[in-house]
């Protein structure tokens, strides 16, 4: 079975045990009861989504973390709250169904400018990619306002630079980005049938079109920002200068 065609459990737990360096079949036992409350603890308590690398450290090495996950998931599928992976990181939830019950307490998602949307989308898909090439694909000019809030939320992020002249910094989406729109990865976003079916898609211009899928690896021609060279707040004060 092909990993686009695998069920959501199997995949998630084929991250996680990729997180690990533990890709392959195993065996696997049943985890105990004191690990998946030790997790089911740190997940409630912590207030903040925790990656399975950081469970992994506080519950030791022979804790079986995707186990305890996947008991964790299947678990709370059918109750008020829920187990979620979203940005590489897991999270308990209210259930989808509940939405209704937080209408006037919860926070209304920040509402982008139509240039900001464009321009999220375009770094989202075609990641890595430069200025020039968002201009290019978008055919009209970037503007600095729209680049330095998507910086400023932290949606997006300078990760490296083209071997090219001029070396122009490449930019790609955060943890933040798939946090905030409820993706597990970049393989998350919808596809062209996706888009097709939430009517975001002409039918007729689908045929033509091809959806790119972005990837977080380093492109042949890009090279990685040194440690600490990689500040959002650095280029928000210097975006007028690469080109």
């Amino acid at each position: 079975m092909s990993a686009e065609n695998e069920p959501p459990l199997a995949g998630a737990m084929r991250r996680i045990e990729d997180a690990f360096g533990e890709g392959g079949e195993r065996a696997r036992a049943e985890p105990s009861a004191d690990a998946i409350r030790a997790a089911e603890a740190l997940l409630f308590a912590g207030g903040e989504p925790v990656s399975a690398k950081a469970l992994g450290e506080k519950l030791g090495p022979a804790v079986d973390v995707a186990a305890v996950l996947m008991k964790l998931k299947a678990d709370y599928a059918e109750r008020g709250v829920q187990l979620v992976e979203a940005g590489g990181a897991w999270r308990f939830q209210s259930a989808p169904d509940l939405a209704g019950l937080f209408a006037e307490t919860r926070e209304a998602p920040r509402k982008l400018p139509k240039a900001a949307m464009e321009t999220l989308a375009v770094i989202a898909y075609h990641q890595p990619v430069t200025r020039a090439e968002i201009e290019d694909i978008r055919g009209v000019s970037l503007s600095r306002g729209a680049m330095e809030l998507l910086l400023e939320i932290g949606w997006i992020r300078p990760r490296g630079r083209r071997r090219t002249p001029g070396r122009p910094l490449t930019f790609g989406t955060t943890d933040a980005f798939l946090s905030q729109f409820g993706l597990a990865s970049l393989d998350a976003l919808p596809g062209k049938d996706d888009l097709k079916a939430l009517g975001l898609l002409d039918p007729r211009a689908a045929q033509a079109l091809e959806v790119p899928r972005p990837s977080e690896d380093l492109a042949s021609d890009e090279e990685p920002l040194s440690p600490g060279d990689d500040a959002a707040s650095f280029f928000v004060d210097h975006l007028e200068n690469d080109e």
